[in-house]
């Protein structure tokens, strides 16, 4: 069987985060195929410094590190804060530009904002995204509003028809990577 690692990375440091929820319930859809990991360390990577870049790197920023070059794809979900991406998720952006920890890494993102929102935040992550050149999979980039009356005390979503978009979207990743496993196969 092969395994396909995801790693899910909410752009929102907030507890009760809808984008978060999106992505545990995400992770609660997983296939057993799929290996997915929530990355929790967003909060605490230290403001990025290009200086720092050069030397033993910081715990969390070995861990997101480890985390990306274990991963085969990455999803991401965030808020809109200000017209922009979070400074948080911007930082850990950042963190990845100049060791090109997303170089050629495929990714997608999940907008879970209310219709018309979030929209200064996602052209800024396509932004981001374009210039480590990571490989953008657009079909599970989609926008899936998520009311903050749909997160459960678990933190996850059990609307049928925003888990089955989450399904949907968790889908489009998997079969493009494994669309691409199966063409690298067939061309050895």
């Amino acid at each position: 069987m092969v395994v396909t690692r995801l790693l899910l990375i909410s752009g929102s440091t907030r507890a009760a985060s809808t984008n978060t929820a999106a992505l545990r319930t995400v992770l609660a859809l997983a296939p057993p195929d799929v290996e997915a990991v929530v990355h929790d360390g967003l909060a605490d990577l230290p403001a990025f410094t290009p200086d720092a870049d050069d030397s033993a790197p910081h715990p969390a920023v070995a861990d997101l590190r480890t985390r990306l070059a274990d991963a085969d794809a990455v999803l991401l979900c965030t808020p809109e804060y200000a017209g922009a991406l979070p400074g948080s998720l911007k930082n850990l952006l950042d963190w990845t530009v100049g060791t090109g920890d997303l170089y050629g890494k495929p990714a997608a993102w999940i907008n879970v904002a209310a219709p018309g929102r979030g929209t200064g935040a996602l052209a800024e992550l396509r932004t981001v995204l374009g210039y480590v050149t990571a490989e953008i999979i657009g079909p599970a980039c989609v926008d899936i509003p998520v009311p903050r009356d749909a997160v459960t005390p678990a933190g996850t979503i059990d609307d049928p028809a925003i888990r089955a978009a989450l399904t949907a979207s968790l889908t489009a990743v998997v079969t493009h990577l494994r669309g691409q496993t199966v063409d690298s196969a067939s061309d050895a």
